[in-house]
């Protein structure tokens, strides 16, 4: 079943981050690392490019993900005009620290502190804009949590000297194009749990881990994981993990849920759910599916 997930409030948050971009200098786009195409926004590149703004890729819980994948991805991004790509963790102190100096090679403009760098965070639900402001700023101004959509409006501070910082609500699209990106949105917790079953969810995600990860799959649930699909996956798990419902039969939603919850959490390892190739084949299939074979003529 293909998830869609577009809360009311985001049209308002939408049109807010328009007017408050045409007067930002730099944008710092927030990615899940694990997911970065998946997670990034259709709507704040047509929203950045129409004001021709730079962008500052910032590849958050990098230290969750594939470290190899996260390196492809920087090639990817740095090969772009007007992009910088960074991989960090907000959850070490240190790391964005790197940030506020990679926007002013955006925004030479504004390296005389004659006016200040204006910066944006943007991004979708649940990828860190808000631990990542806290970082920033050394102080809790934000709030953060462990759902989708925590924060519903924008604020803007002082960064430091000649330098402000407007953090914005997360914002997803009306519209998911591919059903794989909803499956790896709502496998890394940036759709809300209203939207999704999770037990499909963990099969879709059983079905990648499967075929990119199995040994950490194995090392993890104490199990030979050859020959299962992801759904089998859940169901070796339930069994592993003692999950049943009342009368003995496997609980798969609380096995689904383990499943989730150890790969959000890092305890299978570091594991990245696409790649810039993956990507591309993805993307050429898709537009495979969507060409019409032209009339024969002689037909």
């Amino acid at each position: 079943m293909p998830i869609q997930w577009f809360p009311g409030h985001m049209t308002s948050a939408r049109k807010k981050a328009a007017e408050t971009l045409a007067k930002a200098d730099v944008v710092i786009e927030v990615l899940d690392a694990r997911i970065p195409e998946a997670s990034c926004n259709p709507m704040i590149r047509q929203l950045r490019d129409f004001r021709q703004r730079p962008c500052l890729k910032v590849l958050n819980k990098s230290d969750l993900a594939d470290p190899k994948a996260t390196a492809a991805w920087l090639e990817f991004y740095n090969s772009q005009p007007g992009v910088k790509a960074v991989a960090l963790s907000c959850k070490n102190p240190a790391e964005p620290g790197r940030i506020p100096g990679l926007c002013r090679t955006l925004a030479p403009h504004r390296n005389d502190l004659t006016k200040p760098l204006r910066m944006m965070i943007m991004g979708i639900p649940n990828v860190g804009k808000s631990t990542l402001m806290n970082a920033l700023l050394k102080k809790k101004v934000a709030k953060v949590g462990d759902e989708p959509a925590v924060t519903k409006s924008q604020q803007t501070l002082d960064l430091g000297p000649g330098m402000v910082l407007t953090d914005t609500p997360g914002l997803m699209w009306p519209k998911i194009e591919h059903d794989s990106d909803g499956y790896m949105l709502a496998a890394s917790h940036a759709i809300g749990t209203n939207a999704v079953i999770e037990e499909e969810v963990a099969a879709f995600l059983g079905d990648l881990l499967l075929a990119r990860y199995g040994d950490l799959l194995t090392a993890r649930y104490k199990c030979p994981v050859a020959g299962l699909d992801g759904a089998g996956l859940v169901e070796t798990i339930a069994e592993r993990r003692g999950c049943r419902v009342k009368g003995g039969g496997l609980d798969l939603e609380k096995a689904a849920l383990i499943l989730l919850t150890d790969y959000r959490s890092g305890a299978i390892g570091r594991i990245s759910l696409e790649t810039p190739a993956t990507r591309a084949a993805m993307l050429a299939a898709a537009q495979a599916r969507t060409e019409v074979p032209e009339a024969d003529p002689e037909a």
